[in-house]
């Protein structure tokens, strides 16, 4: 196959997986502003897709990490590439399907990794940059979220008792509107340079680049409207996962939870550390359950969430690496890991319309649970 015609299947490869991980990551932003009330899902999710288009075009150092970091780019090919990519996107979906809030990051580290190392031999991987740029920021990274969370909380609710409750529920809805702004924003500095790395490697790879550069313009600006694309049209499964499962969720304890999560995210930017938003999304979230009553949270969901994120890196992996290698014999290779992708990829949306989870639904059950709020108190 014409290498040119590689790298163009690798682009749009990378920009569908984009796409992915915008509406699997629009939970991340926007779950516990749309399970408050604070904003209308529809009005959640256009707001959520505007900031990470203007996130993308803040910076590039997590792009530089995974373009010129996490694999050497001198030792595989374009086709690798597009097979790590096909096993971020086919992890990205089954985790989308169960609502299971999963990492779209480390699905693209997997896949990638996984198809350069049994491709191109264990040389090809840069294990120490994967630790220090990858696997220490998802330990700590909601770790940290969590704790200052928590503290956060315990703090907005004494502020909370010598104000007045309707002036307080007001306020704190207004300041989760801010807080999630700053979370969409956050994530299109993080999430969004991840495909911008992807492209600018493959660009690398076929020689269309030097070594060590910045991405084009154009790919900030392609992989900047994938990711709003994305959210625009909203993770409804994995929003009602992080909003409804894990706690209920009150407006104080949402934006002390926000604010953790975007002051994470966008220290992790800047020095280029490519976290996982949703795990810190998911650990501020936690932590402001245990700040306001540790008996609220759901840990059975938590559980599932945490198995989750164990098997993301090693199933990614080995997907990416079939494919990776599959991909790698030539054009036989290549069009047989897109049909095959495809064909999954078309089976689970068609599973999802059986049991569809509307933004209606999330509706609905804040209506019920403001309903009881009023009742308790």
């Amino acid at each position: 196959m014409d290498p040119a015609l590689v790298v163009i299947i690798v682009v749009v490869t990378a920009l569908i997986f984009d796409f992915t991980n915008g509406f699997h990551d629009t939970a991340n932003a926007m779950a516990t502003s749309i399970a408050t009330g604070a904003l209308k899902p529809r009005t959640a999710v256009a707001l959520s897709a505007v900031l990470n288009l203007v996130g993308a075009f803040l910076s590039v150092e997590v792009a530089k990490t995974i373009s010129g970091g996490i694999v050497d780019d001198a030792q595989i090919t374009p086709a690798v590439i597009f097979g790590g990519l096909v096993g971020a996107i086919m992890w990205n979906l089954v985790t989308w399907y169960v609502g299971l809030p999963s990492s779209s990051s480390h699905a693209l580290f997997g896949g990638l990794i996984g198809a350069a190392w049994v491709s191109s031999g264990v040389d090809a991987i840069h294990f120490a940059k994967v630790v220090d740029k990858v696997l220490v920021p998802a330990i700590a990274a909601p770790l940290i979220a969590g704790l200052v969370a928590a503290m956060a909380t315990i703090v907005v609710y004494r502020l909370k008792k010598a104000a007045d409750p309707r002036v307080s529920h007001t306020g704190f809805k207004v300041g989760q509107v801010a807080s999630a702004s700053l979370v969409s924003l956050a994530h299109g500095t993080n999430d969004a340079q991840k495909t911008m790395g992807i492209i600018t490697l493959a660009l690398i790879t076929s020689g269309s680049l030097a070594p060590g550069s910045a991405p084009p313009t154009w790919v900030i600006v392609s992989a900047g409207l994938a990711i709003a694309l994305g959210t625009y049209l909203g993770g409804w499964r994995i929003t009602h996962t992080l909003g409804r499962g894990l706690t209920t969720i009150e407006p104080a304890q949402g934006f002390a939870a926000q604010t953790s999560t975007a002051t994470a995210i966008l220290a992790s930017s800047h020095l280029g550390f490519a976290l996982s938003t949703t795990h810190v999304a998911s650990g501020g979230i936690m932590g402001s359950g245990l700040g306001r009553d540790r008996r609220g949270v759901r840990w059975g969901t938590m559980g599932k969430m945490a198995a989750g994120w164990v098997l993301t890196l090693p199933a990614a992996g080995i997907v990416g690496a079939i494919a990776g290698k599959w991909a790698s014999s030539g054009t036989t290779g290549v069009i047989g890991v897109a049909v095959i992708g495809g064909a999954v990829s078309i089976g689970i949306w068609i599973l999802s319309r059986r049991e569809p989870v509307k933004p209606e639904h999330i509706v609905d059950e804040v209506a019920a649970q403001a309903e009881l709020h009023k009742v308790a108190a």
